[in-house]
């Protein structure tokens, strides 16, 4: 067949399969509940942070300091415990519900009443790199679709020209791209990464989205154009491959789109100076997060549907096991302004009601000593906590033990705190599946409770 009669046999379905593209994209899966949230960001803080020295006081660990614990640990622990260790930060109450949160985070506090504190959420892997699988898909041992994958799933995209879901300067470590990654669901709800955590968040980008920078984008469309229509024909010669081929495809299509946006989302110069200070970007301290922050609320302004940001710049960012003092101080001293900000920033745009913001890391730390001033990873009783998205502000939910080794009241498993989660979206958990290898599949398992105490 020469090209004037592929042309003249195959041009009137450019449009026909371009409309297709469009609608594969925009068309999401109905929500089964009344949404709360429209999206998601994940503040992810990497390594652990503690959370009993953070968001979760404990009098009587103060009172109990450098005693041998009156309790059992667990069987398998990841190091050797000693003694009790108590919090070298003090808590104070801030807003009007009184919230206690400690000095490492005064910025951060000043939101207290915008914040639910989850003291009691809890996983099954005291080692880094299961407890990332299991924070960011609901599996410690297998290859699953992440949590944003999942949403983008079950809702679509709200933006034809930037991908659903973005991660910006992600961990490549203990799991990487498996943390963002779709497993056996549609290719288009995989997570694009920016950059990654050892690049400086100034300077990362989704580069060379072009095909050719000396095609314009005319040519360009002709181009995809004729590579769809010569795919079509072998469609048609090997029908088997029609789902990978498509999506490959529509990947193609998506990176065509996205050179009319994403320069602009991922570009601050047109930030004012004002905006760039609330983020803390003038300060080199927190310049790299508060970069991070907020190039996140120009994506989310624009309709992306999931975005995570991740604090690490290096394997093991909060994971102190020795010098607690020392590197926890240094973490939070990096993200609480630019936290604060993105939260006060959100709310004076109204995108904070419908945002469901989320913090944490993959565990949290022992109140027993690791060595004299570190802590242990704790998956046994640790914090995180929401803002805006329909939960409830100047709150806390679940409880540790007086100590904070272990959660003991309304204990929120992960897959409890991915129902939620999906729940504040308008999604049930339980008819969120996806049909892989002779069974359905979804997030949470079998598993899976929603905390409606928290909803708004």
């Amino acid at each position: 067949m020469d090209r004037r009669t592929l042309l003249q046999r195959y041009a009137t379905g450019f449009g026909h399969l371009a409309f297709i593209s469009l609608l594969r994209a925009e068309s999401p899966h109905l929500p089964t509940i009344a949404p709360r949230a429209k999206r998601v960001v994940f503040l992810f803080m990497k390594g652990g942070p503690s959370g009993i020295d953070t968001f979760d006081p404990k009098p009587q660990l103060d009172k109990d300091h450098g005693k041998p614990p009156p309790f059992a640990l667990p069987k398998i622990t990841f190091a050797k415990q000693g003694n009790l260790l108590k919090s070298p930060w003090r808590f104070r109450q801030y807003g009007q519900s009184g919230l206690p949160v400690s000095d490492l985070f005064p910025h951060v506090a000043k939101h207290a009443d915008d914040l639910c504190v989850l003291r009691s959420v809890h996983g099954t892997n005291t080692a880094h790199g299961a407890a990332l699988l299991k924070l960011h898909t609901g599996s410690d041992t297998f290859v699953r679709p992440s949590l944003g994958a999942w949403t983008v799933y079950g809702l679509g995209s709200d933006n034809a020209n930037l991908p659903a879901f973005v991660t910006i300067c992600p961990t490549l470590a203990h799991g990487g791209v498996t943390n963002w990654g779709a497993a056996f669901l549609p290719a288009h709800c995989q997570g694009t990464p920016i950059g990654n955590a050892s690049q400086a968040a100034e300077h990362v980008r989704v580069k060379d989205i072009a095909n050719s920078r000396d095609l314009d984008r005319h040519t360009q469309r002709q181009q995809l154009n004729l590579f769809r229509s010569l795919n079509e024909i072998h469609l048609h010669q090997h029908p088997s491959q029609e789902k990978v081929l498509r999506e490959r495809l529509d990947s193609f299509e998506l990176a065509y789109r996205m050179q009319s946006e994403m320069p602009d989302v991922q570009t601050l110069d047109k930030e004012s100076s004002a905006t760039k200070r609330l983020y803390g970007i003038d300060d080199p301290v927190t310049a790299d997060f508060g970069h991070q922050c907020l190039m996140a609320r120009r994506f989310l302004e624009r309709g992306v549907r999931f975005v995570q940001v991740t604090h690490s710049d290096s394997e093991v960012q909060w994971d102190q096991h020795s010098n607690l003092y020392q590197g926890h101080t240094k973490n939070a001293a990096e993200v609480d302004k630019p936290i604060a900000g993105f939260l006060t920033d959100l709310k004076s745009r109204g995108l904070l009601d419908d945002t469901l913001v989320l913090w944490g890391g993959e565990f949290g730390r022992t109140p027993t000593a690791q060595g004299t001033n570190g802590r242990d990873h704790n998956p046994h009783g640790f914090t995180m906590w929401m803002a805006g998205g329909g939960v409830k502000g100047g709150m806390a939910y679940g409880a540790t033990d007086e100590y904070g080794y272990y959660a003991v009241e309304n204990k929120m498993h992960i897959h409890d705190l991915h129902a939620t989660i999906l729940h504040l979206l308008g999604i049930d958990h339980e008819q969120l599946t996806y049909r892989y290898g002779g069974r359905d599949f979804r997030l949470t398992d079998v598993y899976g409770h929603v905390a409606h105490d928290i909803l708004a």
